[in-house]
């Protein structure tokens, strides 16, 4: 038997990372717990080969207690009629059959409400998304309620966005994005409590920043003398912070948002779309100028009561479009 060897070029873009990505995407296929994109579409297969039902609703969104505008921009926290019924939308691709399985289930026998933050045009929920615009194909009851755009290619962006999902296969439609189709809605966390308090300045400016640029040696030690905190702390931690700056200065989506809220003057350091698309425009700096730029920054009045009566009769709207009875206030 004759042996024949073949050599491939050397290719200098062939890095380790993308060998083990190889291997994984060629794994996947006979074991679907390795690859993430695989355990979604495994997933995702599970929810359209079954009955659709509508045994309650569910509120869709990226269920993370570690992230505090994530966790605070579902709908569910501000309307009991919801009953506190909620699903993350990352189960999807968990590495536990069981956890899968149930999330499967709860999406094939619920109508939705998805939302909010920024779970279109991001890669990570494109699964997510292509499926619950499937189901509404399909005859399930589907509502956007304060999702966004939050592509990370933030410096191509034009208004208004091209989505990765068809909305008019949705029941409903209330984006955050201005500019989008349909109703405009912004972020439902207008409606805590917590924005109804007064809290005094304390300082000029101060830096909010995100997770990942919070945990940026060199940006940390670029804010050393400046007031500053991130957005993987509590809702009050946050929000105290926030109204203790004349001027806020932010990575934070819904940093922003809350600034803007309470009355504060504010500037945004862009990681993504979803920072492009307010109703109220907000300049744009990087944190190695901002402080040169602060002149810029804007407040807009009256922005609190105008998102909370928009929130709020949206909701009514939902829940006759989901036969959700309210409940009277006593």
């Amino acid at each position: 038997m004759q042996l024949v060897f073949y050599f491939r070029a050397f290719n200098p873009n062939f890095t380790l990372q993308t060998k083990v990505m190889k291997i994984k995407q060629l794994l996947a296929g006979i074991i679907p717990v390795l690859d993430g994109d695989a355990r979604k579409r495994h997933t995702a297969k599970a929810v359209l080969k079954g009955p659709i039902e509508h045994l309650g609703v569910l509120n869709v969104h990226r269920h993370d207690p570690n992230n505090v505008g994530d966790f605070y921009c579902a709908p569910h926290l501000y309307f009991p009629e919801l009953h506190q019924s909620i699903l993350d939308i990352g189960d999807m691709r968990k590495t536990s059959a069981k956890v899968r399985s149930d999330w499967a289930q709860a999406i094939r026998t619920h109508d939705l409400i998805i939302g909010g933050g920024g779970l279109l045009n991001l890669p990570h929920f494109k699964q997510q998304m292509a499926l619950f615009e499937a189901l509404g194909a399909h005859g399930k009851k589907t509502v956007l309620w304060g999702p966004g755009h939050n592509d990370p290619d933030w410096g191509q962006f034009k208004a208004p966005a091209k989505y990765q999902i068809d909305l008019s296969k949705f029941g409903m439609v209330g984006l955050r994005d201005y500019n989008a189709p349909g109703t405009w809605v912004p972020c439902v966390s207008c409606l805590h409590p917590i924005f109804d308090q007064e809290i005094s300045q304390k300082h000029e400016y101060g830096v909010l920043m995100g997770k990942k640029s919070a945990q940026n040696k060199e940006r940390q030690e670029l804010l050393r003398d400046v007031p500053s905190s991130h957005n993987a702390t509590d809702l009050n931690e946050m929000i105290q912070f926030i109204g203790a700056c004349e001027t806020l200065v932010t990575d934070s989506y819904h940093a922003m948002y809350w600034g803007l809220l309470m009355g504060r003057k504010v500037l945004v350091i862009p990681t993504t779309t979803k920072f492009l698309d307010f109703k109220y425009p907000v300049p744009i700096t990087q944190f190695e100028c901002f402080e040169q730029d602060l002149k810029k920054a804007v407040r807009y009045d009256g922005l609190l009561e105008e998102c909370r009566t928009i929130n709020r009769d949206f909701a009514q709207k939902v829940f006759d479009y989901l036969s959700i009875d309210r409940i009277k206030k006593s």
